[in-house]
C-alpha cells in the first residue's frame, strides 16, 4: 500500500478511495483515505482547489477532500492505480487547502 494508490471501495456512491497516508506509516492497520466520486454525480461538489477533478483511466472523479477519513486496510478493495505522477501536486494542494486554508 502506498500514498496516492486508488482502491475500489464497496459503496455505490463512492466507487473509489485515494490513499493519502504517508508511506512511512504503511504498517498501521488503517489508512487515511479521501473518497473519489464520479464527476457526473458530484457537479455541486466541484471546487477546483479543494475538491478537484481527477482523471482515472479516462473517467473523471471528484476528490471529496472534506470527507477525508480512515478505513481499515481490510476494507479496502482491489488496488486500481497509483496517481502520484499525474496528480501529486493537485492532491497535495487540496489537502493543504483543507488543513491550512491555502
Amino acid at each position: 500500500m502506498a500514498r496516492f494508490d486508488v482502491y475500489k471501495f464497496n459503496s455505490k456512491s463512492v466507487p473509489f478511495v485515494l490513499d493519502v497516508q504517508a508511506d512511512l506509516l504503511s504498517d498501521l492497520n488503517t489508512r487515511v483515505v479521501v473518497p473519489l466520486i464520479p464527476l457526473k454525480n458530484a457537479q455541486n461538489e466541484l471546487l477546483p482547489k479543494l475538491k478537484p477533478s481527477i482523471d482515472i483511466g479516462g473517467k473523471f472523479y471528484v476528490l471529496i477532500t472534506t470527507d477525508i477519513g480512515t478505513v481499515s486496510t481490510s476494507s479496502l478493495g482491489e488496488f486500481t492505480v497509483n496517481i502520484e505522477n499525474e496528480h501529486r501536486q493537485t492532491v497535495t494542494e487540496a489537502l493543504d487547502f483543507l488543513m491550512q486554508g491555502f
